[in-house]
């Protein structure tokens, strides 16, 4: 398996000496007072594109797949941006007050090959960057920045590892998809476990790919996510599943539940939507059904052979390969599955997207 290079091990060390935390999306009841929380209120553009550096999580994810069938390649880059506790009048320019993580990868069909690279440091403003005022991300030679043009708007990012690295522009006329209430996505039944939560699909996207000495330029179907909080997992929740997929028709699928440690789900929800951004109910009662499970090689058995289960119709998930663990511990901390998968029915092909699991070797920490 692909793990983070060293200079992102070395860095982390570093972190680690001067006091860097292991964060955990379960606040203590004394921390709920230091961080604000995700209340109903409207999203303002280009202002919410950015960070929010006052809440303790945030995150942009990007995911695509590039190209069809067996030579298909499925890829993420994902910027988490985290807060700790330390006083914000600490003069000290090492105080770790905010963190910046990154992971990207790349799920080769062909070659049957995961690529996977992590990094984490502090926030600094120049070569580590989370602007607040649209979105503009960088960690190094890393990025990922929106462009407004006359017609439309583009991300445009870049990544590498260890033999592979990527540049794209994904690009988009269509307009945000504001999630739950008006941009306010409820995790539970409590009024502080939400999140301000926004996605931009389906993006279009054309990319340059470097394979050790193979170069590629292929194009494909793209889906942004941005998400801020301060609290997203109840009492009793160990992790969540979470799916995203552009359909072939040109609407979209977006669901996720959050589950106890028995995989029992505890809050769940659905947005489907058609080609023209509208909310279709088709998909409302839907149930999450494993059909089997993968052991990866840290012996997290994950069910990625997945249902979706609503009405009287069954959905079934397909990965593009099984081996999409990330190796997270040099950066967030942990295992995760987060892999491209393609949407079917019996024989029928109905999309492509991502689907993660988490919270299923130990309780989701970050």
């Amino acid at each position: 398996m692909p793990v983070a290079p060293r200079r992102d091990i070395i860095k982390m060390a570093a972190l680690l000496v001067a006091g860097f935390p292991t964060l955990d999306f379960r606040l203590e009841a004394k921390e709920t007072n230091f961080y604000p929380q995700a209340i109903p209120r409207r999203l303002i553009f280009p202002r919410d594109y950015g960070a929010h550096l006052d809440f303790r999580t945030e995150w942009w994810y990007l995911t695509g797949w590039l190209g069809q069938g067996p030579t298909a390649i499925g890829f993420q880059i994902t910027f988490f941006r985290s807060r700790t506790q330390h006083a914000v009048d600490n003069p000290s320019r090492l105080a770790p007050k905010q963190l910046l993580f990154a992971h990207a990868a790349l799920a080769v069909a062909q070659q049957d090959v995961f690529f996977h690279a992590n990094r984490a440091g502090r926030l600094n403003g120049t070569t580590l960057r989370a602007d607040t005022t649209d979105t503009n991300l960088q960690f190094e030679d890393w990025r990922l920045c929106r462009i407004q043009r006359a017609m439309g708007e583009a991300y445009e990012g870049r990544f590498a590892g260890e033999g592979f690295a990527m540049s794209f522009e994904a690009s988009t006329q269509k307009p945000v998809i504001l999630r739950g209430q008006d941009g306010l996505s409820k995790k539970g039944p409590q009024a502080n476990q939400a999140s301000h939560y926004y996605s931009r699909a389906p993006l279009d996207v054309t990319a340059n790919l470097q394979l050790g000495k193979q170069d590629l330029m292929l194009k494909g179907k793209a889906w942004l996510d941005h998400e801020w909080s301060s609290q997203l997992l109840m009492p009793g929740a160990v992790g969540w599943d979470w799916l995203g997929i552009n359909l072939l028709d040109g609407g979209t699928l977006m669901a996720f539940q959050i589950r106890d440690k028995k995989s029992k789900s505890l809050y769940s929800h659905v947005d489907a939507r058609d080609r023209g951004g509208i909310p279709v109910k088709d998909w409302s009662g839907l149930r999450w059904q494993t059909r089997g499970t993968w052991r990866s090689k840290s012996l997290i058995e994950y069910p990625v052979h997945m249902d979706l289960v609503v009405g009287g119709q069954t959905f079934r998930l397909v990965p593009l390969i099984l081996s999409q663990e990330v190796d997270a511990r040099s950066s967030t901390g942990g295992f995760y599955w987060e892999g491209a998968v393609s949407l079917m029915q019996e024989e029928n092909l109905l999309g492509y997207g991502y689907l993660e699991l988490t919270g299923y070797g130990a309780p989701l920490r970050i």
